[in-house]
């Protein structure tokens, strides 16, 4: 190989490397243009109950999950929420019913207002997570499906 063509590769790939770099830079300088602190920033935050400034119990859930409807414009009051997870969960986030007609179809419903997966899937609110055993986005799943179907959880007074 000539000296010439040798000389020729080593400078494209530094070139090569140089643009890499610099594309590199670019985007990391670009981040807290468009708002983000860092590449992770970019990924929008989950709506916990802790994330939100509540305590991460009952009262807390419930609190957080009436900020995350009310921002999705899903109505429901405090006491509606609270006086249906008292009958479906006894306000255990971890309930699971594996006895009912729904378990028997091989869909338990769960959580704190003991939601199938399918009604969960199909409510879910974006920006909680996506699990019907989190109290937050089951309260919200739930209370967005009764606002569909009843017009507020505040309107269920038996199991839905």
């Amino acid at each position: 190989m000539a000296a010439a063509d040798k000389h020729r590769r080593t400078r494209t790939a530094r070139i090569t490397r140089a643009i890499a770099v610099a594309g590199t830079s670019v985007a990391v300088l670009a981040l807290p243009v468009i708002g983000a602190t860092s590449a992770s920033a970019a990924t929008p935050a989950v709506a916990t109950a802790t994330s939100l400034g509540y305590a991460d119990n009952l009262d807390g859930w419930i609190r957080a999950s009436l900020q995350v409807m009310a921002e999705n414009d899903i109505p429901g009051s405090y006491d509606g929420i609270y006086r249906n997870i008292m009958r479906e969960s006894s306000g255990n986030p971890a309930a699971i019913n594996n006895w009912d007609s729904n378990a028997a179809a091989g869909t338990p419903s769960k959580g704190l207002l003991q939601v199938i997966d399918p009604t969960f899937q199909a409510y879910h609110v974006a920006g909680t997570l996506f699990d019907p055993y989190d109290p937050v986005a089951n309260i919200t799943a739930a209370c967005h499906y009764a606002y569909h179907r009843y017009g507020s959880i505040d309107n269920v007074f038996g199991p839905y």
